[in-house]
């Protein structure tokens, strides 16, 4: 693939908004760049062969340690701005689950660390995750 076909191909991404009964998100560290060191939702690519929801649930597992089957997890909508990635072009499609307050949670992968943030005193985010976040908590309501 040459440069020029690289930057016009469009990748397929998931991501997961968890939330719990008394109002936080899980959020994760990335280990790696773009935005090395900031707070981000769990997520990453979809793998051949497998559904956005089903990677949501894969990578959920792998980057925060919180195991769900696919078909718990709700569509909250599809993001494809096209410089919401600075990597290129990124299409992602999130889901929300909503977990039980004090679910532990351990952060793999990718990630350096998992946390439950409140959602009135969220941190800066990576990408365009407030948005993701906003959209699933209203979805939610």
């Amino acid at each position: 693939m040459s440069a020029e076909e690289s930057l016009l191909a469009i990748r397929y991404t998931a991501d997961v908004v968890v939330t719990t009964t008394d109002g936080r998100v899980l959020l994760i560290e990335r280990g790696w760049d773009p935005h090395k060191g900031q707070w981000a939702l769990p997520g990453g690519h979809v793998d051949p062969g497998e559904t956005s929801r089903a990677a949501a649930a894969r990578e959920l597992a792998e980057e925060a340690g919180v195991y769900a089957s696919p078909e718990e997890l709700v569509q909250v909508g599809v993001f494809d701005a096209p410089d919401r990635d600075p990597r290129g072009r990124y299409v992602t499609v999130a889901y929300h689950l909503t977990v039980h307050s004090g679910l532990p949670i351990e952060a793999g992968d990718d990630a350096t660390s998992a946390w439950w943030w409140p959602l009135e005193a969220l941190p800066p985010l990576a990408f365009d995750h407030a948005e993701i976040i906003a959209r699933a908590v209203g979805v939610a309501r």
